[in-house]
């Protein structure tokens, strides 16, 4: 699968927004097939940062949502930066 079809746009909320401030915490909508390993892969290609962990839900929509955490290095702030986010 592509980097490109994993990852299909961020979450910018005020819940998304806070946890990127607190715990370096970025959110993506995700593809409802890829497993973490796989959105973890794609993120770090897409976005050459360090992924830690990640963490998904299935919302009641059926759509998927993921939570990662990036290494300290990485402010997740810079990459919604990159994607206008902020």
């Amino acid at each position: 699968m592509n980097k490109y079809a994993i990852i299909k746009y961020p979450v910018a909320t005020e819940k998304a927004i806070r946890l990127m401030e607190s715990e370096n915490k970025i959110m993506f909508m995700v593809d409802k097939k890829s497993t973490k390993k796989q959105i973890k892969e794609a993120v770090e290609s897409a976005f050459k940062v360090k992924v830690r962990n990640v963490n998904t839900t299935i919302l009641p929509n059926g759509k998927k949502k993921a939570y990662l955490t990036l290494a300290k290095e990485t402010p997740a702030l810079d990459i919604a930066t990159q994607l206008g986010m902020m």
